[in-house]
């Protein structure tokens, strides 16, 4: 029987599933940025390990941002390449990510409510320590027992560890926790390896396609958010 959730926040919660790659190369894409999908992808990479090691986000700063400094970071990346792009439309890029994020987060709370009146939860999350911030911006900090920020805990995904720690907050067996996700090597993986349940959220991916021989084992999959309580009771 599940009697505790370990949830996901980003490319989870405020997204429904698509990474959050895709959203920011489609707002790319919209706003006419000069950069190709590869390069774009590169850029992608460095402005999340730049956040994730030097000191950019402080803990008072809401989702908005997060999403400037990112798109700032990844046009730092690209103008270094050579590519001409302009400024200005890092805070358009910002504004259209932060209102779908702010939507889908709205389209999400019933299902948050639903489970946070049957089971406790747990955020884990890879974050920059902020997130607590973040989830009061957006209205949903109320519905977590407690959040596993990796910027405070010093553990990130895929290192099995940060769940462990979810799982030490609950106080249950691994087995009578589920793990949802939409990352299968971040989330479902290390879930899988601690003896947890998992729920993978396979939407939109960005490079992380399973091998077509590949099976998954995760114990349910689902497209849509609010299919996260139907599936859980599935469980048990």
């Amino acid at each position: 029987m599940i009697k505790g959730i370990l949830l996901d926040y980003g490319g989870t919660i405020d997204t429904n599933g698509l990474h959050w790659a895709n959203v920011l190369w489609e707002s790319y894409q919209r706003n006419k940025v000069n950069a190709d999908r590869e390069t774009f992808a590169k850029a992608y990479t460095f402005g999340e390990k730049a956040l994730a090691m030097n000191p950019i986000v402080k803990p008072h700063h809401v989702f908005y941002d997060v999403l400037f400094l990112k798109v700032e970071q990844q046009f730092n990346f690209l103008k270094e390449k050579g590519f001409e792009v302009d400024d200005a439309a890092i805070e358009t890029i910002a504004g259209e990510c932060n209102d779908f994020a702010h939507t889908t987060v709205k389209n999400a709370t019933l299902a948050l409510a639903q489970l946070a009146a049957n089971y406790p939860i747990v955020m884990v999350s890879n974050f920059y320590g902020n997130i607590q911030n973040v989830l009061q911006d957006f209205g949903i900090g109320s519905y977590f027992q407690a959040v596993v920020e990796s910027a405070v805990v010093g553990v990130r995904k895929p290192d099995p560890q940060i769940y462990q720690l979810g799982i030490d907050i609950l106080g249950f067996a691994p087995a009578e926790c589920v793990v949802v996700g939409d990352s299968y090597s971040k989330d479902i993986n290390p879930a899988k390896q601690l003896g947890c349940k998992a729920i993978w959220l396979n939407v939109k991916g960005w490079d992380e396609a399973l091998e077509p021989q590949q099976i998954s084992e995760a114990d349910v999959e689902i497209t849509d958010f609010n299919q996260i309580t139907e599936a859980i009771k599935d469980l048990g």
